[in-house]
């Protein structure tokens, strides 16, 4: 019932001792006697004043308290828009506003109160999601953000004692589980990879993602949280490395091979501007006469007066972008060099390109420029590509290996047998070449013997030229001619060479027993 509707009937019952005079007045009007009358018309009067009175009375009262009322709405608005208006600043201050999740700022505040108030230790947990790139650039953004959507929701639906969960950024996610020991908090990760493994069903299609987890332990592991966060990140990051989707504990030694790796990062960051890099270069002899028919470009590098293996480096180099870098450098100077020999003894270069190099849409045009730059013939170059090609996208791999032999470039497999291939792959990629690897050569009085054939069979089949690596005896390279491989590669014809050793060599061709 509103204000207007029973207020006026309370303040005329008010006003009821006057309207109850006025039928008396009307009496003292029809008297005979003049004072009477006049009496009765001062009643009269004095009635109507009042009436007047006591209506105004009301509408000012009844004014004054739909004012009132009007008042406290506003006010009472108001305070909602402000309470509206407090709400959204924090969540743009507190909050991810794709997941609703606690922002990197949020997180860090909450856990550092968490450090300060807990008496008990606790863990982190460090999630990236595996996979989650793949649908970005397959099926788009948007599929992409409502994976990260769900994702938070599963979080916050999984049952675990928690209630610190954040979007670290991207497709990363933290956790803080609180009174946790090391069993209970890989108990829990793993129970939260299977949630997360669980298909996303986007636009009528079920996408599937997995989980790598890294666990810290406060105060085991770090006693802060930005060393805390870090301690997990270390552990996510070497997991996913090493067995993705799964759970990774930080350790001591864990953060020694950290710290190792991003010494090599800094150094080789620095190495690049300084052109601290150095080319050596190896032989590969032809079996039927033992001359040098070729080289393999190898790449050195000395950090701090210690000499880095490349298997150490490049991979340093492919995880934070840098071989792109250097693959363009190594190929620019091994072509320099290989044009020198070219003009005399016509000797072709080998250079190994990782398979993130071969996947880059500028590939060839940066081979195109390498040789152009150089005069150097394109039959006279060697693409070397490592065995992990056969893990990639075969038809890209293919397409790219058509278009440099379409060029007259020959292209290798280095490494072979020792992980990833398969006869059908290697007759869609069609290569030139097959580098055998030095472990085989090295096994030849036991079962590499017997695979180092059967290559040579397939070879025969496949039409492809076969390179035997690693030879370090006169035993080795006679076995391995027998066989009827091409060439020959190893310390027993020669050590990688340096660039201003090579025309001595070139001019005496040193070989052995000569």
């Amino acid at each position: 019932m509103s204000v207007r509707s029973f207020i006026p009937q309370k303040l005329l019952h008010s006003a009821s001792p006057v309207t109850g005079a006025f039928p008396g007045s009307i009496c003292l009007l029809l008297s005979d006697e003049y004072a009477l009358q006049l009496l009765g018309i001062l009643g009269i009067s004095f009635s109507f004043v009042m009436i007047i009175v006591a209506k105004k009375s009301a509408d000012f009262t009844l004014h004054t308290l739909v004012l009132k009322n009007e008042n406290a709405v506003l006010v009472h608005h108001m305070e909602e828009q402000v309470e509206q208006r407090t709400q959204k600043i924090y969540e743009l201050s507190n909050l991810d506003p794709l997941t609703g999740l606690f922002n990197r700022t949020a997180f860090l505040s909450q856990l550092k109160s968490v450090i300060e108030t807990s008496e008990k230790s606790f863990a982190l947990l460090f999630i990236d999601l595996d996979g989650f790139k793949k649908i970005n650039d397959s099926i788009g953004h948007k599929a992409g953000y409502e994976v990260l959507r769900q994702t938070a929701r599963r979080l916050n639906e999984c049952p675990l004692d928690s209630q610190l969960i954040c979007r670290w950024g991207g497709d990363e996610f933290l956790v803080a589980l609180e009174n946790t020991d090391v069993a209970t908090a890989v108990k829990n990760a793993e129970l939260v990879i299977e949630m997360l493994s669980e298909p996303h069903n986007i636009e009528n299609s079920a996408l599937s993602v997995s989980a790598t987890i890294g666990v810290s332990l406060y105060p085991d592991h770090a006693v802060s949280e930005d060393r805390l966060i870090q301690s997990a990140d270390m552990a996510m990051y070497f997991q996913k490395k090493h067995a993705p989707s799964s759970v990774g504990v930080f350790s001591k030694q864990l953060e020694e091979i950290y710290s190792h790796e991003l010494r090599l990062k800094n150094g080789l960051s620095v190495a690049i501007e300084k052109q601290e890099l150095r080319v050596v270069f190896q032989p590969l002899i032809l079996s039927g006469n033992h001359k040098p028919i070729a080289f393999e470009a190898l790449l050195r590098w000395n950090l701090d007066g210690e000499s880095i293996p490349p298997d150490a480096f490049i991979a340093i180099a492919e995880q934070y972008g840098f071989i792109h870098t250097i693959g363009a450098w190594v190929l620019r100077q091994a072509c320099l060099q290989a044009s020198q020999w070219g003009r005399e003894h016509h000797l072709a270069v080998c250079v190994n390109v990782s398979v993130i190099q071969l996947q880059d849409e500028n590939f060839l045009a940066i081979v195109d420029s390498a040789l152009s730059n150089s005069l150097l013939p394109a039959g006279l170059l060697h693409i070397e590509i490592t065995e992990s090609v056969f893990a990639s996208d075969i038809s890209v791999i293919s397409n790219q290996i058509k278009r440099l032999q379409s060029r007259g470039i020959k292209v290798s497999i280095d490494d072979f047998g020792t992980g990833y291939s398969s006869l059908s792959v290697m007759q869609e990629l069609a290569v030139n070449v097959v580098k055998i690897d030095r472990s085989f050569v090295s096994q030849m009085n036991s079962n590499g013997y017997a695979i180092i054939s059967a290559v040579m069979h397939i070879a025969s089949l496949l039409d492809f030229l076969v390179v035997a690596e690693g030879v370090e005896t006169e035993e080795q390279a006679l076995e391995l001619s027998n066989l009827g491989v091409h060439f020959l590669q190893g310390f027993y014809y020669s050590r990688p060479i340096e660039i201003e050793d090579i025309p001595a060599y070139l001019n005496g061709y040193i070989l052995p027993n000569e």
